[in-house]
């Protein structure tokens, strides 16, 4: 560029040449003065105008005002050259504002830079929106710069651009963005092949996931998957390994975005989460001779334990993390001394089992002492949280001999985490005055009011430590200086209490007034009001020392300050009233115990760290997973472990078909069964309107094993199922009909009952489908209890644009039913047994004949066979009535027993069903289920 423009050489050149500050402004203002002429004049070319604007642009960068060039500038954004394009969002970027009102004429040429397929043009467009970033910009331009971001036809460089600018309006103009809409569509594209579109896209996604937990929560499973190729599969390019460190800024994102979420209650996703943190954990094992192999390896290895914490404290992964910290604590490079006691902290905070840390307290408290105040202050974090009730008094002691020689800038946290650690784990009250009273004593400019008040509230509460308080207070007082605080309190207690104490020897009440009254000279006013109100106690319960109180009062009346002389007023028109002991006895009456309340202590601890509170450190609620490790069931009905491989045979067979007749052309991107349940809004899918076809399918499978479930022009999903007792196995088949590939693949399960029902992947679904190929998910179900809502399957993938399918599965109550066999006695006995309602469920409805007029008994008892009731031949006298029974087994509810007689009237084209159990929920789902294939209303 200089050596094109060799006018703004020459210009750079002078400035660089002038000696003295005043030859430099002379030179600034002749050649703004000839650009303002020059852009006065106009009749300007584009290479003039470049240069014109360069120079304007130089002079603002050494500081100087510069009131022209804008519009210019304006025009240069417009030019087809690169070189001038380029000057002119140069001197946008660094000339405007965000409300500059040259802003308004830039947005439509920067929306063409973002539209041209230019991947030049689109970076200098992004580079302007994200350093400007204004209002008006991101509600102008946020949409074309988030299609840029998920169109498959941009460069990884536009991007990567694109997802940063995206971030920077987000995080300037959250209410602007659709962060919750655009949710899908963002996430898709952590399955990219590019890792650097991956990182770029991960950090918007943290951003956002922050403020919409709900509608990002898929990004859990793909930030999971992301990491187990990176760690297990090694699945990247050399160019992003760092020192043999595959990506190690991508792997911290992904690590922190999954502490923003409560530990998953998916097993498979578990599983491979604690795979690829043992994995992290350990290639830390042994340290490397390179440093910065060491750095990568490191900053992972902490975001990794943080993550362990989060997910069970009570891990083998824990147990390993902290002999990992222990090793860190004691290392010689000062970051990682840091990042070892701050972790640790994090531990010590979350876990019950403090037993690991114990092991290394020495060293902690060693650490009291280290050269860098940063790990002076973590080493303080972690004693105060893992004090407890056998080292407090241990910790405390250590903490009191520090505070002496530790930094003004920590002291006033100390005293506060003394204060509170000494109230929490205080084995006697007498340890716990005498060590608030040494704390006082040692750092009393530092101690906050809350300290001495609670002191105050806790001897007023106990009555036994009273004398005790009184005692040790006036000892601390005899010292040549005390501090205010101190004396704050010790007013207060021997206002109080020393008159339980008055008559040992060197403690009478001439002794009491007079060691608190030297010290009353060196105290501010409020001080000395307080000590005012000790001695009107005094009055009441010392009368041989009154006239030396009176005589008090009275030189206080004449003090400038309007608090000391309204109170020495009124104690001294108290005190000299005659014959009038009862009226002082009542003002003077002992104070009662506080209210229980919550320690102050805490809430100021609180306010002080309350800049540091982040997502990732509040605690979030642990769901215990409680489900068992599903058994495969083999052909005789006992149980053994479950072999993948087995399963996968037993369960093989659907293969993908392309008829005419089955095909469903989707009318929007997004298809969703019509009867799907209103959660799918909490999943943030839109309920739109598909071809019955899926209706009919999933209808079908409630009494059958295996068909397809849903398909159109690009997908079909089918199942294959098999049950025995409370559990079931599902094969799910996803088959890609199209010829490119179904990427950025996503397969989740919602559940509305888990209380009930359980359902869960046995591994997460591959991130691709190849053309014309088919991929097989395994499910593990589990019947808990009697449910009505059937899962929700939602799968999510790009072909062209995004596209997200929600379909039911049929998981229904009567998949858990086992044939049982029963005379006809056996039967009706069990039947009267039951009784009526509410153990019975009966309805009448329409039914259809056959071809010749005749109630098709063949296909009704296809349908109550295919609900696994088991049809009885012979037990009722009507040889038209079908007769069923099974038994309903539940992992929690246990085994409830399910009658049932279908009684048709041909005449009245009726049909009358009764199912009657145990369970008046199983009775009623099972009358609904079966009722629904067999009526002509549903079948219409």
């Amino acid at each position: 560029m200089a050596t094109n423009m060799r006018g703004l050489t020459q210009f750079i050149a002078d400035i660089r040449g002038a000696r003295v500050r005043e030859l430099e402004e002379k030179r600034i203002n002749k050649e703004m003065a000839n650009i303002r002429k020059r852009f006065k004049d106009g009749n300007l070319d584009g290479y003039q105008k470049k240069k014109y604007v360069a120079k304007v642009i130089f002079t603002y960068i050494l500081g100087y005002k510069v009131d022209v060039g804008h519009m210019e500038a304006v025009n240069l954004i417009s030019s087809s050259k690169y070189s001038e394009k380029q000057i002119g969002y140069l001197a946008v970027t660094l000339l405007m504002h965000e409300n500059s009102d040259f802003l308004r004429l830039v947005v439509n040429s920067i929306r063409k830079d973002l539209n041209d397929n230019n991947e030049i043009s689109n970076c200098l467009a992004l580079h302007a929106i994200a350093n400007v970033g204004g209002t008006e910009m991101a509600e102008a331009l946020a949409e074309d710069v988030h299609r840029l971001l998920i169109s498959p036809t941009s460069p990884s460089v536009v991007r990567k651009k694109a997802a940063l600018t995206l971030l920077r309006l987000y995080r300037k103009h959250p209410d602007v963005i659709p962060a919750a809409e655009w949710a899908l569509r963002i996430i898709s594209i952590m399955d990219d092949m590019d890792l650097g579109v991956v990182i770029c896209v991960t950090s918007l996604v943290m951003a956002m996931a922050q403020d919409h937990l709900d509608a990002y929560a898929v990004c859990y499973q793909k930030a999971v998957d992301r990491l187990y190729r990176l760690v297990i599969q090694h699945e990247f390019k050399a160019e992003y390994a760092y020192y043999r460190v595959p990506s190690p800024w991508l792997q911290v994102k992904l690590l922190r975005l999954l502490q923003y979420y409560p530990p998953s209650d998916d097993t498979t996703i578990r599983n491979v989460m604690h795979e690829v943190l043992q994995t992290v954990m350990n290639n830390c094992a042994e340290p490397s001779k390179n440093v910065q192999h060491n750095n990568a390896q490191h900053a992972i290895l902490f975001e990794a334990i943080s993550l362990a914490i989060h997910l069970d404290t009570n891990s083998p992964l824990v147990s390993t993390a902290a002999v990992l910290l222990a090793r860190f604590i004691s290392s010689k490079e000062t970051n990682v001394r840091y990042l070892g006691l701050d972790t640790m902290a994090h531990l010590a905070a979350r876990t019950d089992n403090l037993g690991a840390i114990k092991k290394h307290q020495a060293t902690i408290i060693l650490s009291l002492r280290d050269k860098d105040i940063s790990v002076r202050r973590r080493a303080l974090d972690l004693l105060y949280s893992m004090c407890d009730t056998d080292n407090s008094e241990l910790i405390v002691g250590e903490l009191l001999r520090y505070l002496k020689i530790a930094d003004y800038g920590l002291r006033e946290e100390m005293v506060l985490k003394i204060a509170i650690l000494t109230e929490k784990y205080a084995s006697t009250y007498k340890w716990y005055v005498d060590t608030i009273l040494e704390l006082l004593s040692a750092a009393g400019d530092h101690v906050g009011e809350e300290v001495w008040y609670r002191v105050v509230q806790i001897v007023t509460n106990t009555e036994d430590l009273q004398a005790y308080a009184a005692k040790v207070v006036f000892e601390y007082l005899r010292s040549p200086s005390s501090h205010e605080s101190l004396v704050k309190v010790g007013g207060y207690i021997l206002g109080e209490y020393g008159h339980l104490i008055a008559n040992e020897p060197g403690y009478s009440p001439m002794d009491q007034f007079q060691v608190l009254h030297s010290k009353s000279q060196f105290c501010v006013a409020p001080t000395r009001s307080l000590l005012l109100s000790t001695y009107l106690k005094w009055v009441n319960v010392f009368p041989e020392i009154k006239p030396q109180l009176v005589n008090v009062f009275e030189r206080y009346r004449h003090v400038l300050d309007v608090d000391l002389q309204q109170r020495a007023c009124e104690f001294y028109a108290l005190t000299s009233r005659p014959d009038d002991d009862e009226l002082l006895q009542n003002i003077c009456e002992e104070i009662p115990p506080f209210p229980p309340r919550e320690s102050a202590l805490l809430g100021r601890l609180k306010v002080k760290h309350g800049d540091k509170e982040t997502t990732l450190d509040r605690e979030a609620t642990r769901k215990v997973s409680t489900k068992p490790t599903l058994l495969e069931i083999n052909g005789n009905g006992t149980a053994a472990p479950n072999d993948a491989t087995d399963i996968a045979n037993s369960l093989m067979g659907l293969e993908i078909t392309a008829s005419p007749s089955s095909i469903v052309t989707p009318s929007a991107s997004q298809n969703l069964s019509s009867q799907a349940p209103a959660t799918l809004a909490e999943m943030g899918l839109p309920r739109l309107t598909v071809s019955p076809n899926v209706e009919r399918w999933f209808d079908k499978l409630l009494h059958s094993t295996e068909g397809v479930l849903y398909e159109d022009v690009q997908i079909q999903i089918g199942i294959k199922s098999r049950y025995h007792g409370h559990l079931g196995q599902i094969a799910v088949y996803m088959g890609n009909k199209i010829s490119v590939p179904l990427t950025s693949f996503t397969a989740t399960l919602h559940v509305d009952e888990p209380e009930a029902l359980s359902v869960t992947f046995a591994k997460i679904a591959p991130s691709i489908i190849s053309p014309r190929t088919q991929t097989q998910q395994l499910m593990q179900v589990e019947c808990k209890k009697p449910f009505t809502k059937p899962p929700i399957l939602s799968v999510s993938f790009l072909a062209g644009s995004h596209q997200t399918i929600a379909v039911r599965l049929p998981i229904v109550l009567t998949k858990f039913v086992e044939h049982v066999k029963l005379g006809q006695a056996d039967f009706f006995e069990r039947w009267r047994l039951i009784g009526g309602p509410p153990r019975e469920a009966q309805n009448v409805f329409p039914i259809g004949l056959d071809e010749s007029g005749h109630i098709d008994r063949e296909k009704q008892r296809q349908v109550v066979s295919g609900f696994c009731l088991n049809v009885l031949e012979g037990i009722d006298p009507n040889p038209n009535n079908v007769v069923a029974a099974g038994i309903l087994h539940m992992a929690v509810d246990g085994k409830v027993g399910c009658l049932m007689r279908l009684e048709p009237n041909r005449e009245a084209r009726l049909c009358r069903i009764t199912v009657r159990s145990t369970s008046e929920d199983v009775a009623a789902e099972v009358q609904r289920l079966i009722q629904k294939p067999l009526s002509t209303d549903s079948q219409s």
